[in-house]
């Protein structure tokens, strides 16, 4: 699994929890000052975890007023973009008498070195950050002299990819290799660099390469949307995207499968979660294929099989999805 640290403000006394969640900010992000209503018993509880030189950390904390202010920036800046997915919660943020209002399903940006204060709803708020250096950003010399997005909507486009990433990262952390770390790392680097272009309505602020991994990330997440439909090809996948089959290929060319193949895979790994789950026991097998894009029985069987050595069937069976007994 990634390499992952956990932080609970209940793991030191009823007195000193603020101060504690205070300093754990402090080391994820950059040094803050903090106040709030429930200083006396705060609740606050964070995971961190390393993608290289990204970290990524979901939190969930009580009503809160945060600051970042000039005095702290010289004394420390080191030198971070972050971002936050908001999942529950409210808050105002405050740059150079700026407002930004946050709420569900919006992602909000501050940098290390700018003066900002956030302050939350009464409710308590759920995050999903992210730290980046500076330095990793591809046009962060380019955005001089373009400012900052501070609220983005997390849907549709880049801001959706983003989300989900985050999200899906956190909630599959013990799925994937320490060594993935810095891949996954990259993959946020990438995502961040082209929201930010994408805001300041300046592609050309991208690097090639950057942007040629975007594309490929906003290609996969348009076939995984798209696998229940057995008419998804490469042909379709590239004109769905305007481009042309040929130029699909090369796109993929350094990926680990080709567009067929990451088709064919994505949709044999969903088959297999169905098949392994004990609430999808009583839907039968040929059900299950259809839904995954497998019209033909006998071709999902072969393809399953040359995939994971089992038929379909005794994969469920194997996987203890069946019991002994069951009310289909």
């Amino acid at each position: 699994m990634l390499h992952e640290t956990v932080v609970r403000s209940d793991d030191v006394p009823v007195a000193d929890r603020l101060a504690y969640w205070e300093e754990c900010v402090g080391q994820t992000h950059a040094p803050v000052r903090m106040r709030s209503e429930y200083a006396d018993d705060f609740r606050a509880q964070q995971r961190v975890l390393s993608l290289g030189g990204v970290s990524l950390w979901p939190a969930t904390f009580q009503q809160l007023v945060i600051q970042r202010t000039p005095k702290l920036i010289r004394r420390s800046d080191p030198e971070l973009y972050h971002v936050s997915l908001v999942i529950t919660g409210t808050g105002v943020g405050t740059w150079d008498d700026q407002e930004a209002i946050y709420r569900p399903a919006d992602l909000h940006f501050n940098d290390s070195a700018m003066p900002w204060e956030i302050r939350t709803g009464k409710d308590p708020v759920s995050i999903v950050g992210l730290e980046l250096p500076k330095a990793a950003i591809p046009l962060s010399r380019k955005m001089a002299g373009h400012t900052l997005p501070r609220r983005v909507p997390a849907q549709p486009g880049i801001g959706a990819l983003l989300s989900q990433f985050c999200l899906q990262v956190a909630r599959d952390a013990a799925s994937y290799r320490p060594e993935d770390g810095p891949r996954l790392g990259q993959v946020a680097v990438d995502l961040v660099a082209a929201l930010f272009a994408h805001a300041a309505e300046d592609e050309s602020l991208v690097p090639p390469d950057t942007r040629k991994r975007t594309l490929v990330l906003r290609i996969k997440n348009y076939i995984e949307q798209q696998l229940h439909d057995p008419q998804l090809t490469p042909t379709t996948v590239a004109a769905a995207h305007h481009l042309s089959t040929s130029y699909l290929h090369r796109l993929f060319e350094e990926e680990e499968a080709t567009v067929a193949a990451w088709i064919r895979r994505r949709r044999l790994e969903g088959a297999r979660r169905e098949l392994a789950d004990p609430a999808m026991r009583c839907v039968p097998v040929h059900c299950i294929a259809e839904r995954w894009g497998f019209p033909r029985a006998g071709d999902f069987s072969r393809a399953f099989r040359n995939a994971h050595g089992l038929p379909p069937s005794e994969y469920r069976q194997k996987a203890g999805s069946l019991g002994e007994s069951t009310d289909c």
